[in-house]
Parts: C-alpha cells; sequence; structure tokens
C-alpha cells in the first residue's frame, strides 16, 4: 500500500492522531506525512511540540513531512541564526520561503505618494533583503505598498507604486529573487493601497519582470473579495506565492467556510512547484491545536 494511502486509511480515518498522542505526542509518535504541496509552517506553530529552539522546530516541521519553511520576521532576525537555519534546513531538505523585506508603514502612504525620502528607504531595504535572501536561500519576499495616499488621485498612486516597483527589480533581477506584492484586506487593515486581487495583476503587469509577482493570501482574498478560483484563475501567470488561513479566525483549514481541500486540489492540478505558507495561527491551544493543525492540512491533502 502506497505511503499516502497507508496514512489516511490508518490515521486520518480515525480519531487517534488528535486523542491517543495528545498528551505526550513527539515528533517519533506522528506518522510522517507525503504532502502533495510545499506547505510552509513558521516558528512557534508546534512549540509545545519541539520548544522554543528554531533549530529543534524545523527539526519537528521535517519530521512531520513538511518541505517547506516561512518566517516573516528573518529579516530581523541575528546574522548568526539565520546562517544556523539556513544550515538545518538544507540539510532536512526544507526549501525557505518569503520574508518580509522591509519596514511596512501600516498607516503612512509610503510608495503610493511617491516622496523620494520614503522609496530610498525602501530600496534600501530591497539591497539589504537581497543579503538576507542569499543568508538564508530565499528566492521570494514579501512587499507591502504601504497605505493610500488620500490626497492624490488613484491613477497617480499607482504610477507611484509601479515606478518603485520597477526601480526594486533592477536590484533585484541580477538576484534572481522575486518579490512578491500581497494584497490585504479591509477588515484586519483598513486603508492599504494594495487590496485586490486585479489590482495587484495589473500592477505586475506594469512592472512586467520575473522579480515582481503576486503573493495570493486566501485568508485576505476571501475577506476582500471572495471568487478565490476564478481570481486564482486570471491571475495565474504572475502568481509566484501563496499563504492560507480560514476566515472567520485566521486559524487552519476546516475551521472556517474555506474549502481548502477544493483549492488545493486546484492549484495541485495547475502544476504549481512553489510554497503555500501557513500564515495562521492555531484554533486550539498547546499540543492538541499542534496536532490539530497537522491533521487539518493532512486531510485537505487527500483529495
Amino acid at each position: 500500500m502506497k505511503r499516502r494511502n497507508f496514512v489516511k486509511t490508518s490515521l486520518l480515518a480515525s480519531p487517534t492522531l488528535a486523542v491517543a498522542t495528545s498528551a505526550s505526542a513527539t515528533s517519533q509518535d506522528i506518522p510522517k506525512y507525503d504532502y502533495r504541496l510545499k506547505y510552509a509552517p513558521h516558528l512557534g506553530m508546534f512549540k509545545h511540540h519541539a520548544g522554543d529552539d528554531p533549530i529543534d522546530q524545523l527539526k519537528f516541521m521535517a519530521d512531520q513531512g513538511f518541505t517547506a519553511f516561512e518566517d516573516n520576521e528573518m529579516r530581523n532576525r541575528p546574522i548568526e541564526l539565520q546562517e544556523k537555519m539556513a544550515k538545518m534546513m538544507t540539510q532536512l531538505g526544507i526549501k525557505m520561503g518569503v520574508f518580509v523585506a522591509h519596514k511596512i508603514y501600516w498607516n503612512e502612504p509610503n510608495l503610493a505618494s511617491g516622496k523620494e525620502e520614503w522609496r530610498t528607504e525602501f530600496l534600501q531595504n530591497i539591497k539589504d533583503s537581497v543579503d538576507v535572501a542569499k543568508r538564508v536561500n530565499a528566492k521570494w519576499m514579501t512587499v507591502v505598498p504601504g497605505h493610500l495616499d488620500l490626497k492624490l488621485d488613484m491613477g497617480y498612486q499607482t504610477i507611484n507604486v509601479v515606478d518603485t516597483l520597477k526601480r526594486a527589480c533592477e536590484i533585484l533581477e541580477p538576484h534572481k529573487i522575486t518579490m512578491v506584492l500581497e494584497p490585504l484586506n479591509f477588515r484586519d487593515h483598513p486603508g492599504l493601497f494594495l487590496t485586490k486581487a486585479a489590482q495587484t495583476y495589473a500592477i505586475c503587469k506594469g512592472v512586467n519582470s520575473p522579480s515582481c509577482k503576486i503573493l495570493f493570501d486566501i485568508y485576505h482574498q476571501q475577506i476582500q473579495e471572495g471568487n478565490i478560483l476564478p481570481n486564482i484563475e486570471k491571475c495565474w501567470d504572475e502568481i509566484a506565492y501563496f499563504q492560507m488561513g480560514d476566515n472567520p479566525g485566521r486559524k487552519e483549514p476546516t475551521t472556517g467556510e474555506i474549502n481548502y481541500k477544493n483549492i488545493f486540489k486546484y492549484i495541485h492540478n495547475r502544476g504549481f512547484d512553489g510554497i503555500l505558507g501557513m500564515e495562521h495561527g492555531n484554533s486550539t491551544k498547546g499540543k492538541k491545536g499542534e496536532l490539530a493543525v497537522i491533521k487539518a492540512y493532512q486531510e485537505s491533502d487527500q483529495w
């Protein structure tokens, strides 16, 4: 029997994962699963099993079958830790996903304003993040253009953003690193410039570079505009990265209204070989909650 089918019948078909091991599970107690897609946990998601050490957390992720990892805060971590984590990911066969490439302005217009001081700061952040990306073997970095400039027409703001991103691509292209633009929802982040899939798609077409693509966060887009699969299809040629979180709650798949099994199946059938970041919290605390996350991804990976 194939390992995937064995896991499905012996583990997921029964409640043993959450019940038999919830009190004292270790990575050796949980059968390693062969995921179809590169789902990427983050630090803290499995700390009750693995402890606080980032290296031990990476080992635990690998023991569960996860082949990718993302870390929004990687840019701010000590260089020594970055190097240590990169070495361990290489040993474990884990691929590095996104980290946030720059200072994000949640309340100021930043890139939309066209102001030279903000543009200069952003481009310097991108240059610095190239060094981080090389250090940790990352091919993607997250970019959020900041708040709307309420004193400027949307067309002018868009040109300001596109012009700045073109300059960033001049920095990134020689290194074959891609910044992925993340549209965010109005409820959690009101007033931001970048909110919709089609808007992000148009900006990527305007920048016209392999170093500027879309980070399609399914949680944000479900809140912002829904129509998830049709929008993924329309944007497909500019999407380089996905992130997840169910809605409501921004927890693991199966806890809300989003049919992640269908979405994952669609992404897989399109031949996507990139990373899907698990950018959400755990619905339940402690080891029990961590096992629930693992079970949710195993169930959502079955079709």
